[in-house]
């Protein structure tokens, strides 16, 4: 099929073309504004001081590289089950499951932040504050650090920070659009009738020579 007649069969079906997406992100619409819930992140960032700091500034050059590598261990460490078991513990909670806890780490500096998103602004502070204060001592007795130590506690969120609901909304019209296009594509693959002479002649080999009308109503 060409391009050019893709193009007429959509416009024979325009109607079905344009009504399909438009359910599709109203219905979304719906979804994302009187059924999702909002949800709330919560930031804290912490330093991380390795022990061999205390040996003086070239210490310090010499073991930057090593540094930044115990910077992403502790990264990896925020995350682990041991962390988010004693935080979910120290705040009264079964688990973190309904939370989405994430850690940024660059690869230059050994500051980090832990993200914590959920639909409780206040108690995904709390999270975020007490991953930091756990991880420090975790840290302390299973790495080379001497401390992690928090530069921001994480406060309560005033606004939410998801979800996207106008990009569920656009990618609802835009599957929409697209699922009308390989419905209609497949309905006119799968309709074997001959509908025009163009068809015989192409069907057939032979020219058409001339044509009956279809008269109506006639006797």
């Amino acid at each position: 099929m060409t391009l050019l007649e893709l193009l007429t069969l959509l416009r024979k079906h325009l109607k079905f073309v344009i009504v399909l997406p438009v359910v599709c992100a109203v219905a979304m619409f719906f979804v994302a504004y009187f059924m999702m819930a909002d949800e709330y992140t919560a930031v804290t960032s912490m330093y991380v001081l390795a022990s061999s700091e205390d040996q003086g500034e070239s210490a310090l050059s010499t073991d930057l590289s090593a540094s930044q590598m115990i910077t992403n261990d502790v990264a990896t460490l925020l995350t682990s089950n041991r962390v988010v078991a004693d935080a979910a513990q120290e705040l009264g909670l079964e688990n973190l499951d309904d939370f989405d806890i994430s850690v940024s780490s660059e690869t230059t500096t050994r500051v980090l932040s832990v993200s914590v998103t959920g639909e409780n602004p206040v108690v995904a502070a709390d999270i975020a504050n007490a991953l930091a204060t756990n991880v420090s001592s975790i840290a302390q007795e299973v790495m080379n650090v001497e401390s992690v130590n928090i530069v921001d506690l994480a406060s309560v969120p005033n606004s939410p920070s998801g979800p996207n609901r106008v990009l569920y909304v656009a990618v609802a019209f835009m599957a929409g659009l697209f699922a009308a296009v390989v419905i209609i594509v497949l309905i006119d693959t799968l309709d074997t009738r001959v509908r025009n002479a163009e068809q015989v002649e192409e069907l057939l080999g032979l020219p058409v020579i001339g044509r009956i009308p279809q008269v109506k109503g006639g006797r």
